[in-house]
């Protein structure tokens, strides 16, 4: 939810007459009651600052994660699809199709794959 400058202003000058009020009973001078106001505007700024940049942070986020959604890896295709690096790509690109379709289907192998560079060959520790 985005960060709304005119609601939190409207709660904060609430609060300002609110205590400002308490004070003038309580016999604190004019100003002492205006310095207090100055440093809490200074805070509050600092406030909207801060939670006006958090708040467009966690939008770009979320917008991020939603462009960053792909589809569900299905095929030997779309798993390939999404590899980037070019030496693991051609490296997949060796390896049968069955193993492959293995992997996608939710075979968990224990240890991570290992790839000979010299060889393109993998190894599957199981």
């Amino acid at each position: 939810m985005a960060y709304n400058n005119g609601r939190e202003d409207r709660k904060w000058r609430i609060w300002k007459e609110a205590e400002e009020k308490v004070l003038r009973e309580h016999g604190v001078d004019e100003a002492t009651i205006e310095q207090i106001r100055i440093d809490d505007r200074a805070d509050f700024n600092s406030n909207r600052r801060f939670y006006h940049w958090t708040s467009d942070f966690g939008e770009y986020l979320e917008g991020m994660a939603d462009r960053e959604q792909s589809a569900e890896v299905k095929t030997v295709e779309d798993l390939l699809d999404e590899i980037e690096d070019e030496n693991l790509y051609q490296a997949l690109l060796t390896v049968d199709r069955r193993t492959l379709q293995a992997l996608i289907e939710g075979i968990h192998i224990i240890e991570s794959v290992i790839f000979i560079g010299q060889n393109n060959r993998f190894f599957f520790t199981l």
